[in-house]
This record gives structure tokens, sequence and C-alpha cells, in this order.
């Protein structure tokens, strides 16, 4: 079997950073296309993400790409990952490792291996390609936890009743490092965009990746302004160990994030105890976008509730939160130094929601929208409630604000 012509496909697939499923798909036709009966692939590859450790994918000859994994940080000690055959691999230093499955071989502790046998596999072989970053033998859990651990595991199973002969390994080991590679330039955009993403959010994400980079590159759009404040975090700050007070703040800031995004709106900060977001006025759907911020603002505020009933029954300290909505043009973009760029919205509109948000407290309301975001909001304008006219810090007149009819006034 000639390796040459696929390598020389795999080189153009990571050359056109063909999608992985594809990849892997085009990778297991093409070897049985040579002579290589091959039944089934695994490929796994870590991330960069802070909430993703690994993702994975199964290929079969039947059906190709059937299978995809998402393996969380705190899911890495569990059970059904630590009894893989590459955890045993990593562990001590081995790249690669052949096993018969058909009953040759003790396969006891080890599921995927039983697994195979039953579906009528006879031998099982995985490498683990270091990208650089990976280091084949882990040591101590620290060493472990805070090493970059790039890397690729790879595995063929075929039915073959003598397993893969001489021929077939030969192969294998002359095009995986050439798999490997596409692997890894198909799928760095991807961890790139996804580290970008969990830092800045998704569509800045997208604009940094396409090459929106140049300090004071902006646009200017019309948006929903969404700005939320913790209540009395401060004072809390003062009296909680570190680690309690991140505990609760990320408790606090999920509340926030997963309705705005479920909304469709766009999470752009964090500031302190506050978070800031907006939702995009696209082809004048002004009634539409108003109608998922506020929206997403209930939802956040009911989730908070929650949170807060279920600390204080756990005898933890609680806080409310107070958001405000405005709606106008901000700009949309780089803004920073010669050495560091934040991708975000600034103008008056923005800095209007937080004056906004300040009166929260002071008019004992959760949540309040500005004159032009109820003006706007016509298809929950039967939902507001005028709280009268109110002067803004920095703002020369002042202005109406809103609250949700039947709300009553919180304590302070």
């Amino acid at each position: 079997m000639k390796s040459a012509p696929l390598a020389g496909w795999l080189a153009q697939a990571g050359l056109r950073n063909m999608p992985l499923e594809e990849l892997v798909d085009g990778f297991g036709r093409r070897l049985n296309e040579i002579g290589l009966k091959v039944e089934r692939l695994f490929v796994g590859m870590n991330t960069l993400h802070p909430m993703i450790r690994a993702r994975s994918l199964i290929w079969d000859a039947a059906e190709g790409v059937n299978q995809h994994f998402e393996i969380a940080h705190s899911e890495i000690d569990s059970t059904e990952i630590q009894s893989s055959p590459f955890a045993v691999m990593l562990l001590d230093g081995v790249s690669e490792r052949r096993r018969r499955v058909d009953g040759t071989d003790d396969l006891a502790g080890i599921p995927v291996f039983e697994e195979l046998r039953a579906a009528g596999m006879t031998e099982w072989i995985g490498w683990v390609q270091s990208f650089g970053e990976l280091s084949l033998r882990v040591g101590s859990p620290a060493e472990a936890e805070h090493s970059e651990r790039l890397g690729l595991v790879f595995s063929a199973s075929t039915g073959r009743p003598n397993g893969f002969c001489h021929g077939d390994l030969t192969l294998l080991r002359e095009v995986l490092p050439v798999f490997a590679l596409a692997v890894k330039a198909t799928s760095m955009r991807g961890i790139g965009h996804g580290l970008l993403a969990a830092y800045l959010g998704n569509d800045p994400a997208s604009r940094v990746l396409s090459g929106t980079v140049l300090r004071g590159e902006v646009m200017s759009v019309e948006a929903v302004v969404f700005f939320t404040d913790l209540r009395g975090f401060t004072s809390l700050a003062d009296t909680m160990p570190g680690r309690e007070l991140i505990a609760m703040l990320d408790d606090y800031f999920t509340c926030m994030v997963q309705p705005v995004v479920a909304h469709e709106g766009e999470v752009l900060k964090f500031m302190g105890d506050g978070m800031l977001a907006a939702f995009a006025v696209i082809l004048d759907d002004h009634a539409e976008v108003c109608a998922a911020a506020l929206a997403a603002a209930e939802e956040v505020l009911a989730r908070v509730d929650a949170l807060n009933e279920e600390r204080r029954n756990a005898g933890k300290p609680a806080t409310a939160l107070d958001i405000s909505l405005h709606i106008g043009r901000v700009l949309y973009g780089n803004v920073g130094s010669d050495t560091r760029l934040d991708f975000t919205v600034i103008g008056p509109a923005v800095n209007e929601a937080s004056r906004i948000e300040a009166l929260c407290e002071p008019l004992g309301q959760a949540l309040l929208m500005s004159q032009a975001f109820a003006e706007a909001a016509t298809a929950s304008r039967d939902r507001l409630v005028s709280l009268g006219r109110h002067r803004l810090r920095g703002v020369r007149e002042d202005t109406e604000l809103f609250g949700l009819a039947g709300t009553p006034p919180m304590s302070s």
C-alpha cells in the first residue's frame, strides 16, 4: 500500500481548513479504499476553552461520523474518562499501544474494549500525538492542571480475523503525523474562536479572527444596551473569603449570561460585579429586539431570585441585581492602546444605561428602562409603567424612566 497519495490528500485538507468531520470521514474512507480494513476511528483533542477540557468524535465505516463528545474540566477525573485506554497511555508516557479485543487479551476494567468486542472488532490500536505543548508523561496533578496539554489521541479498530497486518501498521504510522497535522490545522481556528469567544463574546471573536483588529476600527450600530450591577456587593466583598467571593460571582454571572445569550444578545464584558451586554438592532426590528432584551432581563431576575433563595436556605449571603435597558447608537469595535485592545461598545447610550442602573436602588426597582427604550418597545409597551422624570448624572435634561407594570417596589 502506498501512503504518499493519502498523505498528499491530508496535507491539502489541512491547508484548506477542511471541517474536522469531513476530514475524518475522508480519511476513514480512503484507508478502506486502499485496502486497510478500518471499521471504527476515534479522534480526540484537547482545547483551551475555560469550560471544555476536550472534544472527540467517532467514525465508523457504515455511518461516517456519528457521535460527538465534549468533556468538561470537572469530568476529567470521572470513572468513564479514567477507564479510557488513553488515560493509561498518558500516565505511562506511551505514544502507541495495540490491544486484541477478540478475547486474546484481558479487557477487564476498560469498557470501550468490551464494547468493541461486542461489535465484532478483533484489534484496536491507539496513538497519542503531541502538538508540541503536550507532555506524554503526566506527573503530579498540579503539573497536569497547569500544562497546556494540546495534542491528539487517535485509535483505529478492525474486524479483520487476524487484526492489523504489518503493512497496515506501517502505513498508519506513516500517515498518522500528517493526519495529526491536518487535524491541528483545521482545529486551531475553532480552538482560537472558542477561546476568544469565552473572553470577548461570539460576535467579537468572529470579527477579530476575520481581521477586525486595527485600533480605532469601529462601526456605528443601533443596539439595546443591557447593563447590570449587583446591589451591595462591595460590602460583601469586604467580609467574604476570596474563593467564596469568586464562586458567588460565578453563580450570579451564570444567571445573567445564559438568558442574554439565549435571546441572541452579546455579552461584551464583566465589570467587577456588573455586566455589559448588547442586542443589535438589525433591519429596524426595534420592537422584536426590545422584546428579546426585556424577556432576557425578566429571566435573569427570576434566576437571581431562585439563586438567592437557594443561598439563603444554605446560610450563604445573597444580594439583589439591578438591570437597566436603554436603546441608542453605539460605537462597536476596537478601543485601547497600541499594546492592549478591548472589543466593546462605547458612546453616550452606554453611559446613560449606567446612569439609569444607578437609580434602581433609589427608586426601589430591580429593572429600569429608558424613555427611548419604552418608545421603541412597541410590542411590549402595555407592560411598561412610567416612574416619572428623573435627572441622570452627567445628562443635562431630565428623562422619563419606566418599570414593569405590576412589579412592587423593592426594599433597599
